[in-house]
């Protein structure tokens, strides 16, 4: 069971992180129009092979963090500062976004499996995103750094991201206007989250 969770945990942080409409998720779906579903599909598993490497960084980073108390000290007092300037950015400054243009123009015929790679290696977010995650899993009891437990939360994160960038590629049509209400009020979902980051991590930092 111990094993169990942390693909489960992976996986379902995962799928939430990716299924906001994104460059990765968008183009998978613009392929999947035009040049069909197995080139969307080559493209999208592209894409998770980096995750996996990215996921893999990720953990090796946290580990080697939560063995230094005064790295995570430091990194925690640095959180709160950040969190509550993103929690005024998003609450008050951020305009309201715009919805993703779903004309994307897909230049050349080049394999898709390796311009997947290739979008994925430029997006660096889910590094520094993964490193917070599995450190926070890990301080509340649900995840350690040990081999089996870390192959199994970057397994879950890998499929998740594919489920999602699956999802994209079938059903695209389907989602879209779905997708529209957390567009436009994804300023409010941010904002509140990581309001409650900077509330939670100033009062482990004080009770500590």
């Amino acid at each position: 069971m111990s094993y169990f969770l942390p693909l489960v945990l992976g996986f379902c942080i995962a799928f939430v992180a990716v299924i906001l409409p994104g460059l990765i998720n968008m183009t998978a779906a613009k392929i999947s129009l035009q040049e069909g579903r197995n080139e969307a599909l080559s493209f999208a598993a592209g894409a998770s092979v980096v995750v996996f490497f990215q996921t893999f960084i990720a953990v090796l980073f946290a580990r080697f963090i939560s063995n230094h108390q005064e790295i995570v000290t430091t990194l925690q007092e640095i959180g709160i500062f950040v969190f509550s300037l993103l929690s005024i950015y998003f609450f008050w400054i951020a305009k309201k976004p715009k919805k993703p243009k779903t004309n994307l123009k897909i230049k050349g015929k080049s394999n898709r499996f390796f311009f997947g790679m290739l979008l994925s290696t430029l997006n660096l977010l889910p590094i520094p995103f993964y490193v917070f995650a599995s450190m926070g899993l890990s301080a509340a009891g649900y995840f350690s750094f040990d081999k089996i437990p870390v192959s199994s939360f970057v397994t879950g994160v890998v499929l998740g991201s594919f489920v999602v960038f699956y999802i994209y590629i079938v059903a695209f049509k389907k989602i879209e206007k779905k997708t529209e209400f957390m567009m436009q009020n994804i300023n409010t979902i941010i904002g509140s989250v990581t309001t409650f980051m900077a509330v939670v991590t100033l009062l482990k930092l004080l009770y500590e």
